[in-house]
């Protein structure tokens, strides 16, 4: 679904999960809440999102580069380790 959506790299990894219901309804989960512009960027690509976030605190652009390899790698871990359970 992610690339249907053609994001930019950037977004795609700001993004945990992104489900698809009836009649074209997405929701899109991110790890932090996304900006207004990310939100129009994806708005853009299609009509119905539903916008959740995991973390409600709003995060710079700085500090996402600075964290985001650890946040990405808890949740894939976490996920993994339900998985095998």
């Amino acid at each position: 679904m992610m690339n249907h959506l053609d994001l930019s790299v950037n977004l795609k990894e700001k993004i945990y999960d992104i489900k698809e219901s009836q009649n074209n309804f997405l929701r899109i989960v991110s790890y932090f809440p996304l900006s207004e512009d990310e939100k129009q960027s994806i708005l853009k690509k299609t009509q119905h999102v539903d916008f959740r976030s995991i973390f409600s605190d709003h995060v710079s652009e700085e500090e996402w580069n600075k964290t985001k390899h650890q946040i990405i790698k808890r949740f894939q871990n976490e996920l993994f380790d339900i998985d095998s359970a």
